[in-house]
């Protein structure tokens, strides 16, 4: 499944636009991981635990959005838009949404 920010392909065009799909993540962050992120904020650098979380929580989404888009025959989704929130104090959420196309040549 080819998956881009990008509204088209170069030389590769949409037969068919299938809709749009959507894939969502919500992670809990460890109390532990919490206390340490919150002294690395005071002294600086960047918290890895939470880097971490993110980027799990990121390929979780983009794998749902695929696994959806790939049940209406899509094999690529275009336009893709990540966005990231923080769900009361310690849970974190990626949503991924992009519209499912059938290309051409693919």
């Amino acid at each position: 499944m080819l998956l881009t920010t990008t509204a088209t392909v170069e030389g590769k065009p949409a037969e068919a636009y299938l809709g749009l799909v959507t894939g969502e993540a919500i992670l809990g962050a460890n109390i532990f991981r919490d206390f340490f992120a919150g002294i690395r904020d005071i002294v600086g650098g960047r918290s890895a635990a939470y880097e971490n979380e993110l980027r799990k929580a990121k390929e979780i989404a983009l794998q749902e959005m695929s696994e959806q888009a790939a049940r209406l025959g899509a094999n690529a989704v275009i336009g893709i838009d990540l966005d990231y929130e923080t769900v009361g104090n310690s849970m974190l959420m990626v949503s991924a949404s992009g519209t499912a196309v059938r290309l051409k040549g693919v």
